[in-house]
């Protein structure tokens, strides 16, 4: 399986650089205003706010230092409203208006030539081999040449490994023809495929949009006059020319995956602590009362990248030799009575939370499934590799809409994969709020397939 080469240290230390940055400055030019601390929270929750809603953080591999420079203006702008706000609101001001103005100018430069330094250290980074992404294209016409200048630029981390096309080369970037592509790309670790869709007629463009998804590669296409249509797609710009990016994964940003990892761990923390502390001993008790056998239950499962993880549950079932083959079904003679109850309200799941704190699972994403049945799904049901894009979860979409638990029909996985698609692409913190709130719902009220 591709591994993305994505450094996910670049942003956080960019976040916690800026308000280094921040409270430095605050506190050798106005020491006073740390005799209170609620100023200081409130300087340091605005900055994460404003950037959140700004988009700020979350930089495009091509981006360059002059490339958003805009929005590092508004940020200041924005940033100094609310630094003088708090003046406003407390009534009081410490030093005068124009020191200030000083000290939040002050600021503003530090943050500016952090940013120049960033890109720099940044480029040079990518320029040592860090950071970077195996790129082939598929086809070619006269825009292949200037998306190159894109991918030769040492400083954005592009590898580019060269082209597929049916008409033979002699250029030493010529990889063979197109039918050729699929087993190099899968031998090279190619993180990206750029498609020229005017060399390919809509069902060879579904073939190789599907061969990508389905295996968990990046696929961008060179646009033309097809019709491609994707809830995913975004269109991003090389050297003018238009490329469409078929899965754009709000995960993919490391901003994103900080929110949701930090969400992720206060919540597990608070599980832990105040549930799992008191409550497992006690269904320890229960459960080795009525049946023989270990507390917990685990079972290797797929997660993040397809990558193998112990699963843990709460024993629900008397030991036995089918427990990783059979799901469980209505009326199954293998779960026990404690186990029944634990599974109605789903209190065989709580063990997660430590999957979850572990970096394993998350809160909310679609969930893991045995080895066995992903070995079956992701050859019988197309395109279900993509909901391992993102890591799996204790509840998701699928299951608050009642698709969770036994598997009776094909219906039952294709709805369940097209909502987890849905998710993975249309992910953001309300949704992952929203589905918590309908899962502690449908616990209360009961849900069908519940056993």
């Amino acid at each position: 399986m591709n591994r993305f080469r994505n450094s996910d240290l670049i942003i956080p230390i960019s976040i916690l650089m800026h308000l280094v940055i921040i409270n430095g400055v605050l506190y050798l030019l106005t020491p006073e205003t740390y005799l209170n601390p609620s100023r200081i929270v409130f300087y340091n929750l605005s900055w994460l706010v404003i950037t959140y809603f700004l988009n700020y953080y979350p930089t495009a591999r091509k981006e360059k230092f002059v490339t958003n420079v805009h929005k590092a203006f508004q940020l200041y702008l924005i940033y100094a409203l609310s630094y003088f706000a708090v003046f406003g609101v407390s009534g009081r001001l410490y030093e005068s208006l124009d020191y200030q103005f000083l000290v939040l100018l002050l600021i503003f430069l530090c943050l500016f030539w952090y940013r120049v330094m960033f890109y720099w250290v940044r480029g040079k980074y990518r320029k040592r081999g860090g950071n970077f992404v195996n790129v082939v294209v598929v086809g070619r016409d006269p825009s292949l040449k200037k998306i190159r200048k894109v991918f030769d630029e040492p400083d954005l981390g592009y590898r580019y490994k060269g082209y597929f096309d049916d008409k033979p080369s002699k250029s030493p970037t010529y990889l063979g023809q197109v039918v050729d592509c699929f087993r190099y790309i899968l031998e090279n670790e190619v993180d990206e495929i750029y498609c020229v869709a005017s060399k390919f007629n809509s069902p060879e463009l579904k073939n190789l949009i599907n061969f990508a998804d389905n295996n968990l590669i990046r696929f961008k296409v060179i646009l033309d006059n097809k019709e491609i249509f994707s809830r995913a797609m975004s269109i991003e710009s090389y050297e003018k020319i238009p490329v469409m990016n078929l899965r754009k994964v709000p995960l993919d940003t490391e901003y994103a995956r900080i929110v949701k990892r930090t969400f992720d761990i206060v919540f597990s923390s608070l599980v832990i602590v105040f549930v799992l502390s008191w409550l497992t001993p006690i269904l320890f008790a229960l459960i080795r009362l009525e049946s023989p056998g270990k507390l917990y239950f685990k079972q290797k499962r797929h997660g993040l990248k397809r990558k193998t993880f112990w699963c843990y549950k709460f024993r629900s079932m008397t030991t036995n030799k089918d427990a990783d083959k059979k799901m469980a079904t209505k009326n199954d003679a293998r779960i026990t009575k404690i186990g029944k109850l634990m599974r109605k309200t789903s209190i065989d799941e709580l063990p997660q939370f430590f999957n979850v704190f572990l970096g394993d699972m998350s809160v909310v994403g679609p969930r893991p499934h045995m080895e066995l049945h992903t070995w079956d799904y992701e050859t019988s049901v197309d395109k279900y590799l993509v909901r391992h894009f993102v890591k799996p979860g204790i509840t998701g979409l699928a299951q608050i809409k009642g698709y969770r638990g036994e598997i009776v029909k094909q219906a039952d996985i294709l709805n369940r994969t097209r909502l987890d698609i849905f998710y993975v692409e249309k992910w953001n913190l309300a949704l992952d709020i929203q589905i918590l709130f309908m899962t502690v719902y449908n616990v209360f009220a009961g849900e069908a397939k519940a056993y």
